[in-house]
């Protein structure tokens, strides 16, 4: 049964972690949580490791990684963690002997396998771990509150028996989550009592947040599994951004209302049980002390007088019009899980084909059959990458090839390391590599693309091979792809976002990512906008308008080449 989130009533262990995908809120329900129990006397420590974090706009104060008393919160001690400098700082403790010792191709090689998200995570929680584990903190506040928990593959490759080895340094495989382990021998101890503290719940509560939408939930229920298996089962769930029923609503909030209350009934089974609280729909901005306190308690609603939509200055039809009139061979949807690529890529390629172009759609979703009848029909060719098959024959291929010279010790890192985000992507970027390898008579239209660092990371692997001579590797499709991306005449990347802090945030991350890797995209797409409804629900128009911010920040991200979607009851 849900019940409101309510301080008062809800036990709260020394320790408490909030986690969940971008954008679910777990920054605003963490910060409400923390100053909701200082306003009751407790001392609270609040560590954020969250790279799209505002809290020094929140609490109006400069903050920093060692710790700052919150003026007009007395009792609360903020630590605001910066995850990419923690990443740099990490990186560079751990090349830095090797400098004017190896050759640069090989350290080249090295510091793309530490430029992952992956290298952020454990970066991050090499610092919080130090928090985790100061008997001086235990005793000098009442709870100490994680904002962003770190995965169970981060966890499990910090549990792993040794440090890199020389192997490890030399793989050939394309690995790219083992380099992180160089240099953390010494903190072994330490990395155990804080994976031991997480697993221990009398001390420690994971709070899951999630919002009232199928992918979010399905995300934090896999989330839970992978930190179960690894011990830590004191969960319990958050649902951020409910909309309350109201009356006289109109057909906008009416179906949000209903696809919500859907996705609540079909909770997944795995997180089911838990103790479930609700947080509702806000019609302000979580943007400053006063209204994080209100967050969890109460509303002010104000109505926007004459209220109306905002225009659209460019659409999908502008951006599908400048794909075909340049001529691009190769077009990705790129962006965060939820935002809504696979749809778009659809329709990319139902619009090219409708101006003529001989189309070929490829993508990794399994539900996206759904679209193929009118793909079809338009004369487009398609094909599914089926991601669970291609991560099984890559895995087999990086274990056939290791297994007859490793020890037992060293494969425990390579399966550790197969079990990593990248090492999926790398997967299934082969697999995309061969379609466009035998579509050269086609638009490739591919839902999915590599991230920067996955690319980064073939290349430089690929630049190593013919270092050391290594036979095994990138494939010939792969390496022809790669020059092939890097051509804006053949490559267009469209970045999928979101009108809201967080999507924006993930999404400029991305396209750094990209430039890094010699790949300049030019559209984006901010999608779902409900900027660009008519609705009179005062929390959806306040909504609608927090959105106008972030539309104007990807138009300036991408040069005004910004395509906006309304927002659909899909």
């Amino acid at each position: 049964m849900m019940k409101p989130f309510n301080l008062s009533e809800t036990a709260f262990t020394k320790y408490l972690f909030f986690t969940g995908k971008g954008g679910v809120g777990k920054t605003s329900v963490a910060c409400a949580t923390a100053i909701g129990l200082a306003d009751r006397g407790k001392k609270i420590l609040l560590i954020s490791t969250d790279p799209a974090s505002n809290l020094q706009d929140v609490f109006a104060q400069k903050l920093n990684g060692q710790g700052t008393p919150v003026a007009d919160v007395p009792g609360l001690t903020v630590v605001n963690l910066d995850p990419e400098q923690e990443a740099a700082a990490y990186r560079e403790r751990v090349i830095s002997p090797f400098r004017g010792k190896l050759p640069v191709s090989v350290l080249q090689n090295m510091e793309e396998q530490l430029s992952g998200s992956c290298t952020v995570e454990i970066a991050a929680f090499n610092a919080f771990s130090d928090f985790l584990t100061d008997a001086a903190k235990q005793s000098e506040y009442d709870h100490i509150i994680f904002d962003t928990a770190p995965t169970g593959h981060t966890l499990r490759m910090l549990q792993l028996p040794s440090a890199w080895t020389t192997f490890i340094s030399e793989s050939t495989h394309g690995a790219s989550c083992l380099g992180q382990l160089s240099g953390l021998e010494e903190r072994k101890d330490i990395y155990k009592e804080a994976a031991n503290t997480l697993a221990d719940g009398k001390k420690t509560r994971l709070v899951l947040v999630s919002r009232p939408e199928s992918s979010s939930l399905h995300e934090a229920a896999r989330s839970s599994h992978e930190l179960q298996l690894l011990g830590v089962k004191n969960q319990i769930l958050v649902i951020n951004g409910v909309l309350l029923q109201l009356q006289n609503e109109d057909r906008v909030s009416s179906e949000i209302h209903e696809k919500q209350q859907s996705a609540l009934q079909n909770i997944p089974h795995e997180i089911a049980d838990y103790p479930t609280f609700t947080v509702p729909l806000r019609s302000y901005n979580v943007s400053d002390i006063a209204n994080i306190r209100r967050l969890l308690y109460e509303d002010n609603v104000e109505r926007i007088d004459g209220y109306q939509p905002m225009r659209s200055e460019k659409g999908l039809e502008d951006l599908i019009d400048d794909l075909y009139a340049t001529g691009k061979r190769v077009i990705f949807t790129m962006g965060k899980g939820g935002v809504g690529k696979t749809t778009l890529a659809t329709d990319i390629a139902l619009g090219l084909s409708a101006r003529g172009a001989n189309v070929h759609l490829t993508t990794t979703d399994p539900a996206n059959h759904l679209n193929y009848g009118l793909a079809v029909e338009a004369g487009i060719s398609v094909s599914r990458i089926d991601e669970a098959v291609e991560l099984e024959k890559y895995k087999n291929e990086v274990r056939s090839k290791a297994a007859p010279t490793m020890s037992a010790e060293d494969m425990a890192y390579i399966e550790e390391d197969l079990r990593s985000p990248c090492t999926q992507e790398i997967a299934v970027f082969k697999a995309f590599a061969e379609i466009v390898d035998k579509a050269g008579n086609e638009v490739v239209v591919i839902d999915t693309a590599p991230t920067g660092h996955t690319l980064l990371l073939l290349d430089s692997t690929q630049s190593y091979h013919r270092e050391v001579e290594r036979t095994q590797g990138i494939p010939d499709s792969v390496s022809r792809l790669l020059p092939r991306l890097r051509n804006p005449e053949e490559t267009e990347v469209v970045i999928v976002t979101l009108p809201e802090a967080t999507p924006v945030f993930e999404a400029e991350r991305l396209q750094a990512d990209l430039h890094r890797a010699g790949i300049h995209n030019k559209w984006w797409v901010v999608n779902s906008c409900l900027s660009l409804v008519y609705t009179e629900n005062p929390f959806l128009q306040s909504k609608a308008q927090r959105e106008i911010s972030w539309i104007e920040k990807v138009k300036e991200l991408s040069g005004e080449h910004t395509a906006l979607i309304e927002w659909k009851n899909l």
